[in-house]
């Protein structure tokens, strides 16, 4: 598994760790003050099972995965057990975040980002791990995605 904090030090993005306990929730990591936009990350899958997407938003956003199944043009969406979370994204439940992509050697996550995440001034997210949060500047975190190599789609 790759390790966030190196991989962003070895690319010349800057970012700022937080230690914290472990958190399952946004709601829980909002009582030790991290800076920046809290995001929720899911990891969906459609009914198939063919088809795994990590959709980034805004915490604070309401999330309807009917109308959410709509814009990625699919009929139905459901969350990703944790077995094959680990398996594509190498974490467990409630440590999601952008920086599991690093560890999904298929390719074959597809990323969706609300437009408020990219717009947003300072981001954080879990480092593959639910006991710290990585803080990025927008600028950071649009340098972290372009050196990435994936694609992603704007929601």
């Amino acid at each position: 598994m790759i390790q966030v904090e190196e991989y962003l030090t070895s690319r010349g993005i800057g970012f700022k760790v937080h230690e914290h306990p472990p958190v399952q929730t946004c709601d829980e990591l909002a009582q030790y003050g991290v800076p920046g936009l809290a995001c929720k990350n899911l990891f969906l899958r459609d009914q198939k099972k063919t088809r795994y997407l990590l959709v980034v938003l805004p915490a604070a956003q309401k999330t309807d995965l009917k109308k959410l199944a709509e814009q990625v043009g699919d009929k139905k969406l459901s969350f990703v057990n944790p077995e094959t979370m680990m398996q594509k994204l190498g974490v467990e439940p409630g440590a999601v975040s952008p920086f599991g992509i690093l560890n999904n050697a298929e390719g074959d996550v597809e990323l969706w980002i609300d437009r408020e995440v990219l717009e947003a001034t300072v981001v954080h997210f879990h480092p593959n791990r639910n006991t710290a949060s990585v803080e990025l500047t927008g600028e950071m975190f649009r340098r972290y995605l372009l050196q990435l190599g994936v694609s992603y789609t704007v929601l």
